[in-house]
């Protein structure tokens, strides 16, 4: 491999579709390390709400950002960009592969394409659309940003009042859908970029989002949710499963039906995933079952 082009591999893919295991089956294979593209799994706090790779599997492979950030640290996609691009720097100098994984679009597209030009914050702004989720809950503002941009609405996590805000904010200061100003022209990038998108049939990915949850919750997940209940305001944990527990911790909710929650807003989840997904053309789909069909289509593009 040492006369191939620099190559960042992509494996990415819905929530629950087997992309934790394929990318470190595909490391070991290939002899390179893992870079984690899940914006949940960086905080170190929550490893099992997030379903970030467990000691075993890190000790299989080198990962990079999986829990090297607290709850309690700002972080956003053009760090991450920078952060990702800086080590890759560094890691191509050992070793011509890299893989990256992880089901946050925007974080991938970061890496992949680089981040838009858009205008900077409005603070007077910014503080309205606070004010207006405080008092008039997210709902207003997806329903604003339906209203503004419906395309964007479509592909945006919707449980993420961090990207509502931006989305509105991009769109109420120039007058243009936030998805139309997403849309320029990529970024040079000085490496080969070879991206998998693993799937399931629908009914086997809900009910491996089931299953999932339910082993989740049997592993400790509501003691993880009781130890930064305290810290639910923070927007690291403004997320699928933390939500829906607190509500139970709040005497708001049976967990039973908190449960029943987590499984309906993650199969939405990785609806929306898809929908995100779907509109790179230079995805390659594979189920997680084709180990060999991807190494083969792997070698092809080297």
């Amino acid at each position: 491999m040492s006369k191939q082009k620099n190559t960042l591999l992509v494996i990415l893919g819905p929530t629950a579709s087997g992309k934790t295991g394929v990318a470190i089956e595909l490391a070991s294979h290939f002899n390179c390390e893992i870079i984690s593209a899940d914006s949940r799994q960086f905080y170190k706090e929550i490893p099992i709400g997030t379903a970030a790779p467990d000691d075993k599997q890190l000790s299989e492979v080198k990962h990079y950002f999986i829990g090297n950030l607290s709850i309690f640290d700002e972080y956003n996609v053009s760090q991450f960009e920078h952060d990702v691009l800086n080590l890759l720097n560094v890691k191509f100098k050992e070793n011509p592969l890299m893989i990256m994984t992880g089901g946050s679009g925007l974080y991938i597209d970061a890496v992949c394409n680089g981040i838009d030009d858009l205008p900077d914050p409005d603070e007077k702004l910014r503080e309205e659309l606070k004010l207006k989720l405080q008092q008039q809950g997210i709902e207003s503002l997806q329903q604003q940003l339906k209203d503004l941009d419906p395309a964007y609405y479509n592909q945006v996590d919707l449980q993420n009042p961090k990207r509502l805000l931006r989305a509105i904010e991009v769109c109420l200061q120039t007058g243009k859908p936030y998805s139309e100003l997403r849309k320029s022209k990529p970024a040079e990038r000085g490496f080969n970029i070879i991206k998998i998108g693993l799937n399931l049939p629908r009914e086997k990915l809900y009910n491996q989002i089931n299953l999932r949850t339910e082993i989740m919750i049997n592993s400790g997940w509501i003691d993880e949710a009781r130890n930064v209940f305290k810290y639910n305001h923070l927007n690291s944990l403004n997320t699928v499963g933390y939500k829906e527990l607190f509500k139970y911790l709040s005497n708001e909710w049976t967990l039973e039906l908190a449960i029943e929650k987590i499984k309906t807003n993650t199969r939405h989840y990785a609806k929306r995933q898809i929908t995100w997904f779907k509109r790179d053309h230079e995805i390659q789909w594979f189920t997680p079952h084709d180990t060999k069909e991807i190494i083969r289509f792997i070698r092809t593009k080297m």
